[in-house]
């Protein structure tokens, strides 16, 4: 059996390691030390660690922001705003400023309005009036 260790090493040296997606010779998308996206794409266990890993990165962020304190012990309020800067990234969610401000300050019903106003809300639909529902009354929508 083949040293791991050493065909890691390998293997890295060979195939690189590139940590955003690209085309490799073949055309097939490819990511990481070689993983052909197309004809191999990742498991279930494999998507979900990268759904652990962006969901902690998130929280983080949001810990950052001021308006988090309005949220951070309301359990269906603060994964509504998780579930929003997952979705839009902490830096697109940061252009929520009046929706955000009222957050901050518990106006409920004009965040939830704010959500529902955004060109967010047309895109996602049913997610973005869930999660103002959420946001709006504190109660699983």
């Amino acid at each position: 059996m083949a040293d791991n260790a050493k065909l890691i090493i390998d293997l890295v040296r060979d195939e690189g390691l590139k940590l955003m997606p690209y085309h490799c010779t073949a055309g097939k998308l490819t990511i990481g030390v070689g993983r052909n996206l197309d004809d191999v794409g990742i498991s279930k266990d494999e998507a979900m660690n990268l759904l652990a890993s962006d969901l902690a990165r998130t929280v983080k962020e949001c810990e950052k922001q001021s308006w988090w304190l309005a949220v951070a012990d309301d359990e269906v309020r603060s994964r509504a705003m998780l579930n929003m800067c997952f979705n839009l990234g902490i830096r697109r969610l940061s252009g929520f400023k009046n929706t955000l401000d009222a957050i901050h300050d518990k106006r409920w019903k004009d965040a939830a309005a704010g959500m529902r106003a955004s060109l967010w809300a047309k895109q996602v639909g049913a997610r973005a009036e869930r999660l103002a529902k959420m946001v709006e009354t504190g109660k699983d929508a």
